[in-house]
């Protein structure tokens, strides 16, 4: 991607210095191609790739080609969580040098619509953000960006930690929304990614008890090694709910005043509702169910607040400062790595699709 761009792929094969991306040309089909870069422009800079991770949303698109009413009408550059070390640099741009190691958050908003000049451009209708049609993504060589959307390392935050800031945004957003802090006992239902950056996040935001709740035993424990006070493992079966928020609110031992939805099914939100204290709150951060079956009369009655979350905004600096200073550790989250070739970049999407142990798959360029 360039500043939005929605370049096309070369059709050349590939020759010595050509800049190459990882292309979703059809329902599970990525190809290597070259990616033309737009002209670099007075506030943007060009980004080598370094570390490029896999989102659950670019295996979607693989799979199906669209989310919801994005739709991959023709061929697209994919990935959007990303950093790397800048090679140039436009003549406006005076906090980044050639040679810094940089973090970039993927969404460019219009900064001219109300939500915008209210602070909040998460929900920007006119967002450019990256792998999301019709803009091209980060696995590439290359891309150019604007420079106020790149995050400078500190010495201490490798390139894949840096990576690592978009889904750690995610969690560190949905904390805010949902007023975490050091007086909040946390319950988070599902532990794959999402869950677990967002259990790391609201250890962060100071949050004394944390539970996590999901059907998969090995994702259980592995957020028990990353600092869950409680782990409980639930079914998909609704009529096993009632049983199951007694055994949660168990291990909670006390109030759960914040709950935070990371599957997104009628199920779970349900836990959440029906687990949270009255004048509680959830947070709906998961997507898995376009509609769902909830039981919000009885959240109503009990002033439950019921929150939602879009991707985040104004999360890099406070991400960074969270990997720098050592309150969040994500590097055991990344749990396979793949270099940039067209039989590495099909088998990682393949192992990421699969999950099992896969927690976080990362390229390194």
């Amino acid at each position: 991607m360039g500043k939005g761009g929605k370049g096309e792929a070369a059709a050349a094969v590939a020759g010595e210095g050509e800049n190459m991306a990882a292309w979703l040309v059809a329902k599970n089909t990525l190809k290597i191609m070259p990616f033309k870069l737009p002209p670099l422009g007075p506030y943007d800079v060009r980004v080598r790739m370094k570390a490029v991770g896999i989102c659950g949303s670019d295996v979607h698109y693989l799979k199906e080609m669209r989310i919801a009413h994005f739709v991959v009408k023709e061929p697209m550059v994919i990935g959007h969580e990303c950093a790397g070390i800048i090679e140039e640099v436009g003549d406006g741009v005076k906090h980044l040098a050639v040679g810094d190691r940089v973090a970039l958050e993927p969404g460019i908003s219009c900064w001219r619509c109300r939500h915008c000049k209210g602070g909040r451009y998460n929900l920007c209708d006119d967002m450019k953000f990256f792998a999301t049609p019709p803009y091209h993504g980060s696995l590439a060589d290359q891309i150019v960006h604007p420079g106020d959307l790149c995050f400078k390392l500190p010495d201490n935050v490798s390139l894949e930690e840096g990576a690592m800031c978009e889904p750690l945004s995610v969690g560190v957003h949905a904390c805010r929304r949902a007023d975490v802090g050091a007086e909040k006992s946390v319950l988070i239902m599902g532990a794959g990614p999402i869950g677990l950056v967002t259990m790391l996040s609201a250890r962060a935001f100071g949050a004394p008890r944390i539970v996590i709740a999901d059907v998969d035993d090995h994702r259980l424990s592995v957020a028990k090694s990353l600092g869950a006070d409680a782990v409980v493992k639930v079914s998909g079966n609704t009529e096993d709910l009632a049983g199951e928020i007694e055994r949660i609110q168990a291990a909670m031992g006390g109030d759960i005043d914040v709950s935070l939805d990371c599957a997104g099914f009628s199920k779970t939100m349900s836990t959440a509702l029906e687990a949270t204290r009255p004048g509680g709150r959830v947070c709906l951060v998961g997507m898995g169910h376009n509609e769902m079956t909830v039981p919000l009369t009885s959240a109503a009655i009990r002033e439950v607040d019921v929150v939602g979350i879009f991707r985040y905004k104004d999360t890099w600096p406070l991400c960074l400062e969270f990997l720098r200073s050592g309150k969040i550790d994500v590097k055991p989250l990344i749990t396979h790595r793949f270099g940039f070739s067209q039989g590495e970049v099909e088998e990682a999407f393949e192992v990421s699709a699969r999950g099992r142990d896969a927690i976080k798959v990362m390229f390194n360029l």
